[in-house]
């Protein structure tokens, strides 16, 4: 499949089934604003949780935080955001359309329309607001562009509060705002979104065993939700490409149909953060070794991820074709854990009562255990594509066998394989079908 065929596809897929809508749509919209529909925001929210389970509960030396979006401007002054966080943008003279630099690779005349640009010009792309109801120069805020900041600040309290030893992270997941100039691309980049980073401190000794296990981290947890390992690579940063707090940066790249670009990036900020909140707060962030009694400023790896990139990723991996009989099968694989219903629950015909009585006992019960789906609409096939294309893994119908002998047809998304489960035993079925522990060899068998 072309890939700028794709692309559109999964736009349209994602509009049409309640996955992501164009932001203030009724009112002609918002440029590089999304809404997430009623599919979206699970699929969303199942992301968040598995990066949250595998990152911070299951491990003991991270610790979660939730910083606030608003802080103390002077926040920004000692990240070196206010000073070091620019775009240079250039805009056509025909057309004023604007567009960053970087992203017209050496072009001198405007991509949309041929037209001549404008001598480029510095910004600061975070978003200013006011505090209170004076706007002026004592007044100003700004909307935070990354979430690292809140974890440095806090620091000393996560410290005071939990006496890590080193090497320890603090987490933090949560909306982030730029003001930039962005090229379209779906949910590639947006004006607001939200990042899954993680500040995690060390001895300045070890910062290369350390980066060099984050990018395993990074890599093969993504791969396990469903991304391809062979559409990701890693691209080191030249020097003239570091952020002002980075000795070294490797971006996870991912091969989207618009072009290689960053998934994921992973920085060596050495102790830059902790020195300056240190400077310009005026307050001891030293750490403390409890078996030395040195004091030091410890430094940093950072892991830093993206909601939505991963999501776009994990949709375009996801997504299939099929001919068959009737047509062309659209097939989401999406992960079970990251699916909006991880089972349907269909009557095989919705004009017979019974049929109708029986479908409704057997999803009031799976419904307290698992993200369930009532269809029924039109015929058993159409319904079964329809799952298929919103990526629920699992299927189940009654049918008039069901009445006589109180059990079920469970069938397969990736395969369509089917088998018949008593209603009584469907729930631990189902679960271990979700976990791994039993899966499809062929119909009316499943194998451990």
């Amino acid at each position: 499949m072309p890939q700028e065929n794709l692309m559109q596809k999964i736009m349209s897929l994602c509009k049409r089934r309640g996955f992501i809508y164009p932001g203030s749509e009724i009112y002609g919209g918002l440029a590089n604003t999304w809404d997430y529909g009623p599919l979206g925001a699970e699929f969303k929210n199942n992301f968040k949780r598995e990066w949250w389970n595998n990152f911070v509960r299951q491990r003991e030396d991270v610790f979660g935080l939730d910083g606030g979006i608003l802080m103390n401007p002077k926040i920004w002054e000692a990240s070196g955001h206010t000073k070091g966080f620019i775009d240079v943008l250039v805009e056509c003279k025909k057309c004023h359309n604007r567009f960053r630099v970087d992203f017209l690779a050496g072009a001198k005349k405007c991509p949309e329309c041929g037209g001549e640009l404008t001598e480029p010009k510095k910004f600061v792309p975070m978003f200013k607001t006011f505090v209170g109801p004076v706007e002026d120069s004592a007044s100003i805020a700004y909307l935070r562009p990354e979430t690292a900041q809140a974890i440095f600040v806090n620091f000393k309290n996560v410290v005071t509060s939990f006496h890590p030893k080193l090497p320890f992270g603090i987490a933090q997941m949560g909306k982030a705002f730029r003001n930039e100039i962005t090229s379209g691309n779906f949910i590639f980049r947006t004006l607001e979104f939200e990042q899954m980073e993680i500040e995690y401190f060390i001895k300045e000794k070890d910062w290369e065993k350390y980066f060099e296990e984050w990018k395993g981290l990074m890599e093969s947890w993504i791969v396990g939700l469903g991304v391809k390992r062979e559409n990701l690579s890693w691209r080191r940063h030249k020097s003239e490409e570091l952020s002002h707090y980075s000795k070294r940066t490797e971006d996870l790249e991912f091969k989207f149909p618009f072009g290689t670009k960053e998934l994921y990036g992973l920085a060596y900020r050495t102790n830059f953060d902790l020195t300056n909140h240190a400077k310009y707060s005026g307050k001891d962030l030293t750490y403390q070794d409890s078996e030395t009694g040195e004091k030091f400023y410890p430094h940093v790896v950072e892991p830093s991820m993206g909601v939505e990139r991963s999501l776009l990723a994990i949709l375009l991996d996801s997504y299939r074709e099929e001919k068959d009989k009737k047509g062309i099968r659209v097939i989401l694989s999406l992960v079970s854990q990251l699916a909006p219903y991880k089972v349907a629950v269909f009557p095989l015909l919705a004009n017979k009562p019974k049929l109708l009585e029986k479908a409704r006992k057997v999803f009031e019960m799976l419904k307290t255990d698992f993200s369930s789906s009532w269809d029924e609409r039109g015929n058993i096939g159409k319904r079964y594509y329809s799952q298929d294309e919103i990526g629920t893994p699992y299927t189940v119908t009654i049918d008039f066998d069901s009445l006589e002998k109180d059990d079920v047809t469970i069938r397969d998304r990736d395969t369509t394989k089917q088998i018949r489960v008593e209603i009584n035993d469907l729930s631990e079925v189902l679960r271990k079908l979700l976990e791994g522990k039993l899966k499809f060899e062929k119909a009316g068998k499943l194998v451990k």
